[in-house]
């Protein structure tokens, strides 16, 4: 593992950047970035949509969240690989077609832990609210959202979490994120597959390890912050 690392850490951590395109560990949080900030304001409108005080709104979204949590992320990626050239009308590259498809599966997931710490605020809030003049929606923007937003955060950090596990699916279209760098290595070396993908293992894990730690500081400090107003 260590000669690996010795040798091909560069195509580990940016791919074949600079005489080649961006890659590895760069762009697997690129992906992962752009994923989340991408789908989260759709993820707010779905979770808005399913507390609504409208019925059909609820049924929308309550079926957008099943159909596409259902649905594996990989089918969403060749969904996306053959359908969006053909809305578009243009070639569009896998690293594009990969954001789209993980801007649509992750907005169900998100849409979850929105709809979670929206309905995880006191009833009466809402009813203060309402009481002095806000219409649905200025509560919810002004009042419900702030608070909830707040405390969702190690959700939405976890989440993050399973989003950069996601992103090695993207290999499958040829997008050169770490997995895909991991096999060039494999196609490099020949004779070394196990030692290649233990350290392939090894990125995952302290990427992920060091991303839920984040989540665990900024639940502990929630906590104290919640102790302290109480």
């Amino acid at each position: 593992m260590l000669e690996i690392l010795h040798d091909y850490l560069p195509l580990f951590l940016v791919g074949a950047y600079p005489e080649g395109p961006l890659g590895g560990v760069a762009i697997t949080l690129i992906l992962s970035v752009l994923g989340l900030v991408a789908s989260f304001p759709l993820a707010i409108l779905i979770a808005l949509a399913q507390v609504s005080p409208w019925r059909s709104m609820r049924a929308a979204a309550g079926v957008w969240t099943r159909l596409v949590r259902g649905i594996p992320l990989l089918m969403i990626i060749f969904w996306a690989y053959f359908c969006v050239p053909l809305v578009v009308g243009a070639e569009v590259s896998g690293f594009t077609t990969a954001v789209c498809a993980i801007i649509v599966y992750e907005s169900a997931f998100l849409a979850q832990i929105v709809r979670a710490g929206l309905q995880g605020l006191p009833r009466g809030q809402m009813e203060a609210a309402r009481s002095n003049g806000l219409s649905w929606l200025q509560s919810m923007r002004y009042v419900q959202l702030p608070q909830a937003l707040a405390h969702m955060l190690p959700s939405i950090v976890n989440q993050f979490v399973s989003i950069i596990k996601a992103t090695s699916l993207a290999y499958v279209i040829g997008v050169p994120e770490l997995t895909y760098s991991a096999a060039q290595v494999n196609t490099i070396t020949l004779t070394k597959p196990l030692q290649t993908f233990l350290v392939l293992a090894a990125f995952y894990f302290v990427l992920c390890f060091t991303i839920s730690r984040l989540a665990g500081v900024l639940e502990r400090r929630i906590a104290r912050q919640r102790a302290g107003l109480a």
